[in-house]
């Protein structure tokens, strides 16, 4: 499927509906738990890793170092951080990228009924990592900028932002540009249905804090599996004759 096509698609975009996408998610939730908590702990072990070399070597920052002489302000620690933070961002967001496509590709395989057998990793080869990498920028740079316009920007922006690995995992061949344009028209075109749902699987992931707290590495992946519902009943996949019908009937 290319660019015109896809851009076609969600120009046209059908309804969704809200309670059949949720009901989706859970069920897919149920399916792939044990893939998005390892997909969770790999996250946290390089995110942890990464922020933890970066202030040891001094190129990035530790908590709040705030001089209280002069007073605090909230908006200029919180703006200042998120600059400050930026190679970390990227090397995070890139991982994360990386990681969510593979796991988006497991639950596209589930959709089709076919077994699994790539693991979470299958995107870091060849030219995807590069790919990948880039994505990674331009995905900091505009939560960067989001986070330092504050807090409404953010909220905004964080919708078509959560569309990039999803569409990366069922579009590599498309150009970095083509994949950062189609997530923020899929992400504007349905923005209030998928923070509705991004919102109410929030939640639910994060009951796993229940468990003294571990318990959120297994239920938080749950908060990524709507962006898929949405992408896969607007755009589809080149042999969706089947999968498509699934919820829609």
């Amino acid at each position: 499927m290319n660019y015109s096509e896809i851009q076609s698609k969600i120009k046209n975009a059908q309804h969704l509906d809200f309670g059949k996408i949720l009901d989706l998610t859970i069920n897919m939730f149920k399916e792939v738990w044990l893939k998005g908590f390892l997909m969770v702990l790999v996250l946290v072990v390089f995110a942890v890793a990464i922020s933890v070399s970066f202030s040891f070597i001094g190129l990035g920052p530790g908590p709040f170092e705030v001089d209280y002489n002069e007073g605090f302000n909230f908006f200029d620690n919180y703006t200042s951080n998120a600059f400050y933070s930026l190679p970390q961002t990227i090397l995070i967001s890139s991982i994360t990228i990386g990681l969510l496509a593979g796991f988006y590709r497991v639950c596209k395989l589930i959709d089709l009924n076919e077994t699994p057998s790539e693991d979470l990793f299958y995107y870091f080869k060849g030219d995807h990592i590069r790919k990948i990498f880039i994505l990674g920028i331009i995905y900091s740079l505009i939560a960067v900028i989001a986070q330092w316009l504050f807090l409404i920007p953010y909220i905004y922006a964080i919708v078509p932002l959560s569309f990039f690995a999803v569409v990366f995992s069922n579009n590599p061949e498309l150009t970095e540009t083509e994949i950062v344009k189609i997530s923020f028209n899929l992400g504007t075109k349905k923005w209030l249905i998928t923070f509705g749902l991004l919102f109410v699987t929030g939640i639910l992931g994060m009951l796993g804090i229940i468990a003294c707290g571990i318990g959120l590495l297994f239920t938080i992946s749950i908060v990524y599996l709507p962006v898929y519902f949405v992408y896969r009943d607007i755009v589809g996949f080149e042999d969706d004759s089947e999968i498509m019908k699934i919820g829609t009937e």
